[in-house]
């Protein structure tokens, strides 16, 4: 609730009044405490105070109790007695709906959120599927490989069709790329249908939120809360997680520098923060706490819901400015070092021991100490929390669905596209090179048969030469014979009567025959 400017969260025990300062609210918080100690009260009474001053406002809703933000409170006699115990009644406290924008990752309970494969990044993505060191690598330079050749990953049916003509062509790439598994290749890609089976499948693809949309105001000028639905989404903690990281480094790249303003230009609720920071490699935590010290610079506030700090790693907790700790309860050593943790954390009151105060409190009540003027934490106070203006509590379906299909996102974000995209282009590689080698199988067998045609054509006509060359010289065998023995005996003859007497014809026909017929078989040949 606002009153004189600043947000009106709780009141001491003397009935003071404990405020936020807007001008640090960007510079994060920490709301923790036990099941049913008051978390989910003080998470409302924020986002309804921000939304007020016409900050948008983002909530995890992960126990489904959330959404009754877009609906009025509802009196009753508990109410009335907060209402006067605060003295909200003078102060124009009223029982009101807010502007509220429904999301779900599943499109089932909310507008459907999608980003894409490539928004994701590598990074975020191996986490998402579980993978070792050496399969995230790989998954790196796929994406690298994808990047370079234009090949846009925008669904799982991308990834997988990446990784099948990575590994089917491994060998190209492994000269600039180095060793490229396929086992590796292979683990990536179960994973990948593993995700697919748990929702991923719907999760990627297009269109792909625009966060940008989300900074808008309502009604009066309040700041739209924007709810995701996580009841199913957190049975994935990985999943949960890792959407919800993907949202503040989206938020790092796109806002710019803003330096310190009067009031946020946005605030995100992460509830069950512990999942964020569970079995996450140092990489990423080492992201994380870049994105959360830097991301106040940009006017972003960042506040976790867990059931203890000790969830929070140490380099994100010491960010954390606005802390409101409700109940922890102390039964094993364990606890009790959660406590005195919890309570070494607060600047020390010395009208009371901080750890003991913790262990008694009840529901709606906490230990509070926000950033002063000056940017220094303020001594801790134990509080009572006020209540919100709008129902506590979930929604009906018929609700629901008309809040859904009443904003004026849905129409952008209801109907899933499937642009071309790396599957279609390496497909179509696929089929152009198939027809190409069919075409070159097909060419280099009509060049074979052709000139397999051409070697038989000349061959006969080889034949064919022999057979006429061979016919030439019988024929002019026979001719040359015939000739010689007639000339040769005309000669002949005519030399016998040179020789005189009938011997000296006979033999002068004979002779010269076959002298003559030897001659011109010499010329024939």
């Amino acid at each position: 609730m606002l009153r004189d400017g600043k947000i009106w969260i709780a009141n001491t025990e003397s009935s003071s009044p404990l405020y936020l300062l807007p001008k640090m609210a960007n510079r994060h918080g920490l709301i923790a405490g036990a099941t049913g100690t008051g978390k989910t009260i003080t998470l409302k009474v924020l986002a309804e105070s921000f939304s007020d001053m016409g900050v948008p406002v983002f909530l995890a809703d992960v126990k489904g109790d959330i959404a009754g933000m877009l609906e009025a409170g509802v009196d009753s006699d508990n109410m009335q007695e907060r209402i006067k115990r605060f003295g909200l009644a003078e102060h124009g406290f009223d029982y009101h709906k807010y502007p509220t924008t429904l999301w779900d990752v599943f499109g089932k309970k909310g507008i459907q959120v999608r980003t894409t494969i490539t928004e994701m990044g590598p990074l975020l993505l191996s986490r998402i599927l579980g993978l070792n060191d050496t399969q995230s690598s790989i998954l790196s330079i796929i994406f690298k490989i994808a990047d370079e050749s234009n090949l846009a990953l925008i669904d799982t049916k991308d990834l997988k069709a990446m990784l099948n003509y990575v590994a089917e062509n491994n060998k190209e790439f492994e000269a600039d790329y180095g060793l490229l598994n396929k086992q590796s290749i292979g683990a990536i890609q179960r994973a990948v249908v593993a995700l697919e089976l748990e929702g991923g499948d719907v999760f990627f693809g297009e269109p792909a939120l625009d966060i940008r949309d989300w900074f808008t105001t309502g009604e009066n000028g309040r700041g739209m809360i924007h709810i995701l639905d996580s009841q199913s989404l957190v049975n994935n903690g990985t999943l949960y997680s890792t959407f919800l990281l993907w949202m503040l480094s989206e938020l790092f790249e796109i806002m710019p520098e803003v330096g310190d303003l009067d009031k946020p230009k946005m605030v995100f609720f992460f509830d069950e923060a512990h999942l964020l920071f569970k079995d996450t490699p140092k990489s990423l935590l080492d992201k994380i706490e870049q994105v959360v010290k830097l991301i106040r610079s940009k006017g972003i506030g960042v506040y976790f819901v867990t059931q203890n700090p000790r969830d929070i790693p140490d380099g994100v907790l010491a960010q954390l400015g606005n802390k409101v700790q409700h109940a922890l309860h102390a039964y094993t050593p364990s606890d009790q070092k959660a406590v005195k943790a919890a309570a070494d954390s607060f600047r020390e009151n010395p009208a009371f021991k901080t750890a003991d105060v913790i262990e008694a409190l009840g529901t709606g009540e906490a230990v509070v100490s926000f950033l002063q003027e000056d940017g220094t934490p303020s001594i801790v106070e134990k509080a009572f929390i006020l209540p919100p203006q709008s129902k506590m509590g979930g929604i009906d379906d018929g609700t629901r669905d008309a809040a859904i299909k009443g904003s004026v996102l849905y129409t952008r974000y209801a109907n899933a596209v499937d642009p071309e995209s790396a599957d279609e282009l390496l497909e179509r590689m696929g089929v152009e090179k198939a027809q190409a080698e069919e075409q070159a199988k097909a060419a280099e067998a009509a060049a074979k048969q052709q000139a397999k045609e051409e070697a038989a054509a000349a061959k006969a006509e080889a034949r064919e030469k022999e057979k006429e060359a061979n016919r030439r010289k019988r024929a002019a065998k026979s001719v040359g014979t015939t000739v010689a023995g007639t000339v040769g005996r005309e000669v002949g003859k005519k030399v016998g009567k040179q020789l005189g007497g009938k011997f000296g014809q006979t033999l002068g026909g004979n002779t010269g025959a076959q002298l003559f017929r030897g001659i011109l078989n010499t010329l024939l040949k």
